[in-house]
């Protein structure tokens, strides 16, 4: 007779990848436990997508009401502390840190920090809990370990910076990814002086660099924010004053004197609860997995940002769902992640879909492109918006393998070419396709056309 455990399942991390998990598994009769850190309902609700969606959209509104040359004799003010205040109220109508959701479904919630006793076994507040599997959602956390000063210097995080009452004079904001652009726009279109430091040559250097070479343009010319690429900040200082941030920059090391300081470093999965006495290996990078989710100890997998790699909300639900579906049904299949939208939140916003230009060169993939401004079309004059462009990639079949756009509602438009990439449509499928001629959708057929032309 087999040993007696206190659960079936007992899932670590309640995000988007944790609590799909926890409740397909639920529904289909398993006694789960559910333990959380923190906030239920993870990163995506509780502090980054959600009240990050809140504040830009009344950033973004503000600073595009502005651009209107009918009103520019008015005089708009905002009140800034009604902003974070706003996110909370968005938050907790999204089911923010809410565990009764899981617990109508059956689930045991538990709050505390897990630490892993040995395989089958964790600790959580002093006491244990054993389950017969583990499913490891335990996210990532903030990483800032080659900065100076971090430790002692009063810094913003990514989810502290946009929950400010109060506006700064000029910000640094420290990292030039997708968190750091969307926050040094959100500061610009409040009215903030900022400069933006970036390691890289150029802004969002996990995308093309068309992408970041267009979307510091936007910053500079139309926000005056300061992009400092190819930057390295090594130290944060303060004094009674002010802060300083200081940076190397060909060969040199120089200083600038802030207000305030936001780290936007990028992030490293959490790994720090005791996975070594499980028999689970990991790396820095992440805990290492099969294509099915399965770790180095038969009971226990893992399946969301812990693992490393490329993250989002769509894609740690998706490995929820297929990993839930897998032990329920006893088959493995893997996620299937092509046609997942990568986007980045700002005003013009960026998508991509499938490969981007920089993936095919690295895998020395024969491909065919074509770029059509977003200037080209009827839209863009209508809004007197120029900047942003899409790039459509092909194979040599003539098959939709890859989509950047840089454009307003690029997310939106990112969909038909999800099912174009997820379906593996032709050129002259997308090219044939209807779209709005006097919207920026018809960024996708000028550019499926002009591909066609393209040998």
């Amino acid at each position: 007779m087999g040993k007696k455990y206190d659960f079936q399942y007992i899932v670590i991390g309640s995000g988007p990848a944790g609590a799909t998990a926890a409740l397909k598994l639920a529904k289909a009769k398993k006694k789960v436990a559910l333990i959380e850190s923190r906030f239920f309902g993870g990163t995506n609700t509780n502090t980054r997508d959600i009240p990050y969606a809140a504040a830009l959209r009344f950033s973004h509104a503000y600073a595009h009401i502005q651009t209107f040359p009918e009103l520019r004799s008015q005089d708009f003010h905002f009140n800034l502390p009604t902003i974070p205040a706003r996110q909370l109220k968005v938050v907790i109508e999204s089911g923010g840190n809410n565990k009764k959701p899981f617990e109508t479904a059956g689930i045991t919630c538990i709050k505390g920090f897990a630490n892993f006793l040995d395989q089958h076994t964790v600790a959580v507040n002093e006491k244990k809990f054993t389950a017969e599997n583990f499913i490891l959602a335990t996210g990532a956390h903030l990483k800032v370990s080659e900065i100076t000063g971090t430790d002692t210097v009063k810094c913003l995080t990514p989810e502290s910076a946009i929950k400010i009452a109060r506006a700064p004079k000029v910000a640094a904001i420290i990292g030039g990814g997708s968190t750091g652009v969307e926050i040094a726009e959100y500061y610009a279109e409040l009215g903030i002086k900022v400069m933006l430091f970036e390691t890289a040559e150029r802004l969002l250097p996990r995308e093309d660099y068309e992408v970041g070479n267009c979307l510091a343009d936007y910053l500079t010319q139309r926000l005056g924010v300061t992009v400092l690429p190819s930057c390295r900040v090594t130290a944060v200082e303060q004094d009674e004053f002010s802060k300083c941030v200081i940076f190397r920059h060909d060969n040199s090391e120089k200083m600038v004197r802030v207000d305030c300081i936001v780290l936007a470093t990028g992030s490293e999965p959490n790994l720090d609860y005791g996975l070594e006495n499980a028999k689970v290996k990991f790396k820095n990078s992440g805990i290492t997995v099969n294509r099915y989710f399965e770790t180095s100890a038969k009971n226990i997998y893992a399946i969301g940002d812990c693992r490393g790699g490329e993250s989002s909300t769509d894609l740690a639900h998706a490995e929820g769902t297929t990993l839930a579906n897998n032990i329920i049904n006893k088959v493995k299949s893997p996620v299937n992640y092509q046609g997942f939208i990568r986007s980045v939140n700002t005003f013009p916003q960026v998508a991509t879909v499938g490969f981007n230009e920089d993936d095919l060169l690295k895998r020395d993939r024969k491909y065919k492109k074509a770029i059509v401004k977003l200037s080209d079309t009827s839209a863009s004059k209508i809004d007197n918006f120029d900047y942003g462009f899409i790039k459509l990639l092909a194979d040599r079949s003539n098959h939709i393998i890859g989509a950047t756009i840089v454009a307003p509602h690029a997310e939106l438009m990112a969909a038909e070419l999800a099912v174009a990439v997820r379906h593996n449509l032709t050129v002259i499928e997308l090219a044939s396709n209807p779209h709005s001629i006097n919207s920026y959708n018809y960024l996708i057929k000028l550019a499926a056309k002009k591909l066609l032309t393209k040998k």
